[in-house]
């Protein structure tokens, strides 16, 4: 994967992949601290993954602000799944992670 880019800190929505198959769609501050978290590698993380580890990152993009990233979050969850699949089709090479200094 292409090495992080530097941000300051910016919102994030992001698609993940469950172990079971799954997908879970959320929003961040800090993506690279919140897979982290999905994957129980750090303290806090939602209980849907909690049970479906490992996850691994499908898709992501920067959003505005915390409002923006959850109207996207919301749009995503309410597409059918081939929709959130598509959303990784649309993207041209990988995607490198932000990293918060």
């Amino acid at each position: 994967m292409a090495e992080p880019v530097t941000t300051a800190a910016q919102w994030a929505v992001y698609l993940l992949q469950c172990a079971d198959g799954s997908l879970y769609t959320g929003v961040t501050l800090d993506l690279q601290r919140r897979l982290a978290q999905h994957n129980g590698e750090r303290v806090g993380g939602p209980r849907y993954t909690r049970g479906r580890r490992p996850v691994q990152l499908l898709w992501w993009e920067p959003a505005a602000d915390r409002g923006a990233a959850q109207q996207r979050e919301a749009a995503i969850k309410r597409l059918p799944r081939s929709a959130k699949l598509q959303l990784r089709e649309n993207v041209a090479g990988p995607t490198p992670l932000p990293v918060r200094r």
